[in-house]
């Protein structure tokens, strides 16, 4: 055995090749998802990408089954600067508890990642769900080292033309819808890249239960599913 494979095994080198272990991490509640991602979840020390060419793919349904579990344990969930008012009907049919969700809506860039930072350095914070305009480096390197600091599942929602752009985030994925699926690409993960995308299904999270809901005008569950990134099936 050479001096280096002798280092290499007595010692946790991560290698360029091969997924980062011993990272803190929740899983997604997709069982492909978590085989390709460092410590089999999203990470809890670092910013999350989310790279999305139009609205209304099923972005959001990806992380509902985290949020589902956070704060179905009464860990709160901090959402900045959505572009649509999140559609409580569909959050509370996927399992997440509303009475744990904060929603801050800044009005400018610098006041919404000042927000961010703040819910990731309270200490209160279990999952970040934010949006920010064109960021800078600067900036996405703020959010990722307040991020590092805290124990919260950070998720930052960017264009997909971001992907050819540099970023501090620990982990990018681009989404683009695939039918009844949603195709997740692996643009950047501790580990070696992944080539092909992969496909997942997405339920439907969200139903007509009360006789208010059944007086809507036809196709508005529809609008609100896709105002809030959820799935809409015919």
């Amino acid at each position: 055995m050479g001096a280096l494979e002798e280092i290499l095994q007595r010692h946790p080198v991560w290698r360029g090749g091969a997924l980062a272990k011993g990272m803190a991490a929740l899983p997604t509640g997709f069982a492909p998802l978590d085989a390709e991602l460092p410590g089999g979840g999203w990470p809890r020390q670092g910013l999350t990408e989310l790279l999305v060419g139009e609205p209304g793919i099923g972005e959001l349904g990806l992380i509902l089954p985290v949020l589902a579990a956070l704060t179905g344990a009464g860990k709160r969930a901090v959402w900045v600067a959505p572009p649509q008012l999140p559609y409580a009907p569909a959050l509370a049919a996927a399992g997440v508890d509303l009475t744990a969700l904060v929603v801050v809506d800044p009005p400018s860039r610098r006041d919404a990642l000042w927000a961010a930072e703040q819910a990731l350095r309270s200490g209160s914070c279990h999952a970040l769900i934010a949006w920010l305009p064109k960021p800078r480096y600067a900036e996405l390197q703020r959010l990722a080292v307040a991020a590092e600091a805290s124990r919260a599942v950070a998720f930052l929602y960017r264009p997909l033309a971001a992907a050819a752009e540099s970023s501090p985030a620990c982990l990018r994925l681009a989404l683009e819808p695939a039918g009844l699926e949603l195709a997740v690409h692996l643009v950047k993960r501790r580990g070696a890249p992944l080539t092909a995308p992969l496909y997942l299904p997405l339920k439907r999270p969200f139903h007509v239960l009360d006789r208010a809901a059944l007086s809507r005008p036809p196709g508005r569950d529809a609008r609100a599913a896709r105002r809030l990134g959820l799935p809409v099936h015919a």
